[in-house]
């Protein structure tokens, strides 16, 4: 995607990065607002004091609010892998969805277009492709379980689960935490947040799948250095 294709609307919303910080994640968003003209009327008013880098509507039209070396207000409180301050750490892009809904094929191209050149811009892996939810798993639900996470993991632009044949008797609590959840929110708001990205289809009691899940997940990807684990 080139600037060309990018509208720029810029919003007071930001600040400098603190202590230093560059871009090593990228937060993954729905609006929750009736339309995307109404989502960026919000991001870009200084009354509610939000923001993010991008906004990314319906058709596939992509809003910059924000420059990418300036910290927007898109994260609030929470932690991964044990960092907080995910504003200073991160690229937020928000998506034009009810968070009920399927996102549009207009909408997951352009997103698909803007992503590798944020991720070569500020070397972030797939791996650093989060949800709000992952980061934030008792406040937040988005970008839901109607958002594709396979698709972008195809094209290696986000990471998901390979092998989930075997779960062990590991508990779940040092899987996630060895992933990088933040258990001390809770098991419940944990596991759902794990199933918002990576199991939509499943509810109800923690099961030998979702620990299958996580084992590969913390495997394959964990947190360097590791946090306190019992």
């Amino acid at each position: 995607m080139t600037t060309d294709d990018v509208i720029a609307h810029p919003s007071p919303n930001f600040g400098p990065r603190r202590g230093g910080l560059l871009p090593s994640l990228i937060v993954m968003h729905y609006t929750a607002m009736v339309d995307a003209p109404s989502a960026l009327e919000r991001l870009c008013s200084a009354e509610f004091e939000v923001s993010a880098h991008y906004l990314i509507c319906k058709k596939g039209q992509v809003y910059q609010m924000v420059e990418e070396e300036m910290r927007a207000w898109h994260a609030g409180a929470g932690t991964w892998r044990g960092e907080d301050d995910i504003n200073s750490r991160s690229i937020g892009i928000e998506l034009d969805n009810d968070g009920r809904t399927p996102f549009s094929d207009l909408q997951m191209t352009a997103l698909e277009a803007l992503l590798p050149g944020i991720m070569t811009r500020w070397n972030i892996p797939p791996e650093g492709i989060i949800a709000h939810s992952d980061m934030a798993p008792t406040r937040k639900t988005d970008p839901g379980r109607k958002f594709d996470w396979a698709r972008l993991a195809r094209q290696g632009l986000a990471i998901w689960p390979e092998d989930t044949k075997a779960a062990g008797q590991t508990e779940f609590a040092t899987l996630a935490t060895r992933f990088g959840y933040d258990i001390t929110q809770g098991e419940a708001a944990v596991l759902n947040a794990l199933r918002q990205r990576f199991a939509p289809w499943r509810d109800g009691p923690l099961v030998a799948e979702d620990l299958a899940i996580l084992m590969d997940l913390a495997a394959r990807f964990p947190v360097d250095p590791p946090q306190n684990i019992a």
